[in-house]
């Protein structure tokens, strides 16, 4: 039976109830030659029990040269062990003796391996501009362990300061605020980077790239940041985040972390965005060209509260993150747009999703996945990667909110969590316990006892009840009635449609009627597929999420040209979110399996560790 790898993470062995990392300093060197990062970790501990003789940190593919109490320079002996014998981390454990300071500093001087699960690294050649090499972390969920010797929990929160050596052509960044830079005394061609993190973050947030970057000022307190060949595209697209931010800040409260700047990384990065404070990495499958796929931004935005600020306490409670982010997400886009019925038509798209994750999952076997707290012992947060903690968190929030009285009511309830738990690692009953303590009176007391709670935290599959998406239904008519009429018109007369049948849609509209001709059960006819393509011309469009979801029904029609259309789409991204659902429909398509399984080998090495490793999962390669 699998086991929790200590009493207060399933996934770290850091033992966070005996004593708690409160700062770091973090001075260290890349090393593109060799793709390591080495140096120093300088850690501040508090204890939080009288008889720590021994301090555990988690580390991964590390290896640790020296460690020694910082101010008196004592060496201490070190030992790195795996006794729950898992595949995604190690136990570092240090001797202290008796240290009788209730706070003291210990220094590890180590070196990352080169094939460091956080880390990726590009030659210049995979890169857009084909001028500097690359590299890019990526530490949510346990990665940070691979970087530098940690207590990777995210119950566990500091704040940090680094110094970073890189050669003097390079850009370095960190999700920290910048201090400038020093020259390297030794070695003109090298120089030091400064940064400074001062509010608490937990590990899996500290982030770091270095490349040939440049920027354009896209607000009063954002920048955008990319390779030059996509920088002004990248402003274009973004330049809406200054709105995002102050929508957000009526929602949240007050924006805590200074600046928030963009990072636009290159292809092979995993996620749409991750929410690294101060600087938010996002893909670039978002520059669509018309900021049609900037609610992706909104979703980082809003992580500046619901995830950085107030954070969940283990991965077991991560929807605590997502699901109050997605609501946040959706408020603010709404805001922006057109107001309720377009939040609901948001909700309910998000519905479908969790509805083909949970297939997917059910048919896959992996069920327990579907749980909104499942039981991580023994797993790899990556493996319970998927949209539930986003769509049924969502789902349970936005039910409330419909039970207990609507936005007016619901909306003032986010923010006083948000300011009740700032700064603060909570779990899913920390979050239970003040949902009813704010609805305190004896009505809303008897609707919340009412909840099945059970079957909303723990059940398997879908939600035991759908939120009302009436909003929804009238935005969404006419990608409901055009999906219906290609469904129902005879495969003779398909010259009733005209690329006019579309004019004036937003990209949503476009997505939601591809979704419905997907959420068939019997795929649409191949000849209609082939049609749909002349009058529509779906082979070209550059938005990401539309071209996802006509390859997905190209597919499902079993339409042999579109095979070479969607390996190239899923080598020329790396988007977990489009790249694992299109190989899983290939590998269960005969004609397609061997030429997915071809590809896949052919670039599993460019791919980033994390994608790569779940779609040999998804292909049956490995188990």
């Amino acid at each position: 039976m699998a086991v929790a790898l200590s009493s207060s993470d399933p996934n770290s062995y850091s033992e966070s109830d005996r004593c708690e990392v409160t700062f770091l300093d973090w001075d260290v060197a890349v090393n593109f030659e060799n793709h390591t990062i080495g140096g120093f970790a300088h850690l501040t501990v508090r204890r939080k029990c009288d008889d720590l003789d021994t301090l555990v940190l988690d580390v991964r593919d590390i290896s640790v040269e020296k460690v020694f109490l910082t101010d008196s320079g004592t060496v201490c002996q070190f030992e790195i062990s795996n006794p729950a014998k898992v595949s995604f981390g190690s136990k570092l454990s240090i001797k202290l003796g008796m240290v009788p300071e209730q706070s003291f500093k210990i220094s590890i001087k180590y070196t990352t391996s080169s094939e460091a699960s956080a880390l990726q690294w590009l030659s210049p050649e995979q890169t857009a501009g084909k001028r500097q090499p690359y590299l890019f972390s990526q530490c949510q969920a346990i990665h940070a362990r691979s970087l530098f010797p940690c207590q990777d929990s995210p119950a566990v929160k500091f704040p940090y300061t680094a110094k970073v050596k890189c050669p003097r052509d390079i850009t370095v960044l960190m999700s920290a605020e910048r201090e400038g830079t020093e020259p390297c005394p030794d070695d003109p061609s090298q120089v030091f980077y400064k940064f400074s993190m001062k509010v608490p973050i937990p590990s899996y947030l500290v982030a770091i790239v270095a490349g040939d970057l440049e920027y354009r000022n896209i607000g009063p307190r954002s920048k955008v940041w990319s390779e030059r060949e996509l920088v002004e595209a990248a402003a274009y697209e973004f330049a809406e985040t200054e709105q995002m931010l102050q929508t957000a800040e009526q929602l949240g409260g007050p924006y805590v972390w200074g600046i928030y700047d963009l990072l636009v990384l290159p292809p092979s990065f995993p996620y749409g965005g991750m929410e690294n404070p101060c600087l938010t990495f996002v893909t670039p499958t978002l520059l669509a060209g018309d900021r049609s796929l900037a609610d992706v931004i909104a979703h980082e935005i809003s992580h500046s509260w619901t995830g950085n600020l107030v954070t969940n306490r283990t991965f077991e409670d991560f929807w605590l993150n997502e699901g109050h982010t997605k609501y946040l997400e959706r408020k603010i886009v709404s805001r922006l747009q057109s107001g309720r019925d377009y939040f609901e038509l948001l909700s309910r798209q998000g519905f479908q999703i969790l509805q083909q994750t949970v297939k997917s999952l059910r048919e896959a076997g992996e069920e327990p996945y579907t749980r909104l707290v499942p039981d991580l012992r023994g797993v790899d947060p990556d493996d319970a990667f998927s949209t539930v903690p986003y769509e049924k968190g969502f789902a349970l929030l936005y039910y409330l909110e419909q039970l207990l009285g609507g936005p007016e009511v619901f909306e003032p309830f986010l923010r006083a969590y948000i300011e009740n738990f700032k700064y603060k690692s909570i779990s899913t009953q920390d979050w239970k316990d003040y949902l009813f303590e704010y609805f305190s009176s004896q009505a809303d007391q008897e609707k919340l006892q009412a909840v099945d709670w059970d079957t909303w935290l723990q059940g398997l599959g879908m939600p035991p009840c759908q939120p009302d998406y009436d909003g929804a239904l009238l935005l969404e008519e006419p990608s409901r009635i055009l999906s219906q009429r290609w469904i129902t018109q005879t495969e003779g007369n398909l010259d009733v449609f005209q690329k006019e049948d579309m004019n004036s849609w937003p990209s949503l509209l476009v997505r939601q009627f591809l979704q419905f001709l997907l959420d068939e059960e019997d795929p649409l006819p191949l000849a209609k597929v082939i049609h749909m393509e002349k009058v529509y011309g779906f082979n070209a469009v550059k938005n990401s999420e539309v071209r996802f979801r006509w390859l997905r029904l190209c597919i499902k029609a079993r339409w042999l040209e579109c095979i070479p259309l969607a390996l190239g789409f899923v080598t020329e991204q790396g988007r977990m979110k489009f790249v694992r659902p299109i190989y899983r429909d290939l590998h269960a398509w005969e004609e397609a399996r061997l030429q997915a399984i071809t590809n896949f080998g052919k670039v599993r090495r460019e791919m980033h560790s994390t994608t790569a490793q779940l779609v040999a999962k998804d292909l049956h390669l490995e188990e």
